[in-house]
């Protein structure tokens, strides 16, 4: 029996990899002969790097960065086993998370570090640099990720823009001239979960800015940047980029890939499951368990448990089980997505904090439940 274990973190509780540990703990007690493939997964955000790193053998690699108020921060990347691909989160140099809440202002926080994490991992030889685009502090449309890459964005004086999402207001020119060549020989590919454009009353600043500390009047100015910026960026790139889906991911990073580093924006879960080699893993496989912390009516919009069962019924004939710290309104709809079955890990009723603390045992103790089952069922199939 083969079982592929592919679920996302369990948010506050376990990581990824942490709940790959507890799904093989709780099978070994039932099934210990079968074989168990563990592929620790994200969509993107939080955990994205480290998942693949597990799943591929890779390693993290640390570095000082300048982070969202150009002070310097300690951030990370990963790069895969077999050293073609480096894998950046976003969050790890330019995060909400690195910025106090009392601090918190897109007008000055800039993508810099995020730049400097990309130059680092040109210095590894890499092939392929895939970005997570998630849990941004920022809204400079992706400017201080191009200046730290070569970029010169200048005023009507010619003096350098300084750092933040205000000072696009005052763009005259962009000068690509200086950017890194090693770049036009990487494929850039960014997982991005958002379809916001990056302007107008459903782009980056209007959605996203308040979560970052912008008042009305901050969302506003913020807007107009962006849009000066992309008017620049047609002029002198002869990139339009403002309209585009996903534009406005990262406040505005996404529009900035495309613009100076001709990166894809695409589905963050299919991203991750590429980089991994699921489809090639998975077609052999008897069961698939995949998960996250809650399953509900929003996991069918493009989440990893309905990511995970989609690639697994297309590549092969396994059946997949989904495991949740909890099953919300509208779970059910998960069952036209290609999960079979979906199991709430907590056994009674308890706290919240305390269902956090004993994630791990309730996802060893549900996984050895399934175990029971499923032999079960093939015992009266007359399979084992």
């Amino acid at each position: 029996m083969k079982i592929i274990c592919a679920p996302d973190s369990f948010k506050e509780s376990l990581s990824a990899p942490d709940v790959c540990l507890a799904i093989e703990k709780g099978f070994k007690k039932v099934l210990p002969e079968a074989e168990f493939v563990s592929l620790p997964i994200a969509d993107g955000g939080e955990g994205t790097v480290h998942s693949i790193v597990a799943a591929t053998g890779g390693e993290v690699i640390p570095m000082e960065v300048t982070g969202p108020l150009g002070e310097k921060v300690m951030g990370f990347y990963g790069v895969t086993g077999d050293r073609k691909t480096a894998i950046i989160e976003m969050a790890a140099a330019s995060g909400l998370h690195l910025v106090e809440e009392k601090d918190r202002n897109p007008l000055i926080t800039s993508t810099r570090g995020t730049g400097e994490l990309i130059l680092h991992a040109l210095n590894q030889g890499v092939k392929t640099i895939v970005l997570g685009l998630g849990g941004s502090s920022t809204n400079d449309g992706g400017a201080g990720m191009a200046q730290a890459l070569g970029v010169k964005l200048t005023d009507s004086t010619g003096q350098e823009l300084p750092a933040g999402g205000a000072a696009l207001a005052h763009l005259a020119q962009v000068d690509t001239l200086g950017l890194d060549p090693r770049l036009k020989k990487v494929d850039i590919k960014a997982a991005c979960d958002v379809t916001n454009p990056l302007t107008g009353p459903f782009g980056a600043s209007v959605v996203f800015g308040p979560q970052k500390g912008a008042d009305p009047d901050m969302v506003a100015m913020l807007d107009h940047c962006l849009s000066h910026y992309a008017r620049v960026l047609e002029k002198d790139l002869d990139k339009k980029v403002d309209g585009l889906e996903g534009a406005g991911a990262a406040g505005g990073l996404g529009a900035g890939i495309i613009a100076f580093l001709d990166g894809e924006l695409t589905s963050g879960i299919d991203l991750v499951l590429d980089v991994i080699q699921f489809d090639e893993k998975v077609h052999d496989a008897d069961l698939v368990i995949t998960g996250e912390g809650k399953i509900d009516r929003q996991t069918v919009q493009g989440k990893a448990p309905v990511g995970v069962a989609k690639r697994a019924k297309i590549c092969g004939s396994a059946q997949v089980v989904a495991l949740a710290g909890s099953l919300g309104k509208g779970y059910e709809a998960v069952y036209d997505h290609g999960i079979d079955a979906a199991f709430s890990i907590v056994n009674g009723a308890v706290t919240l904090k305390d269902a956090l603390r004993v994630g791990a045992q309730n996802v060893e103790q549900t996984s050895e439940n399934l175990a029971r089952l499923w032999l079960a069922a093939q015992r009266a199939r007359g399979t084992v």
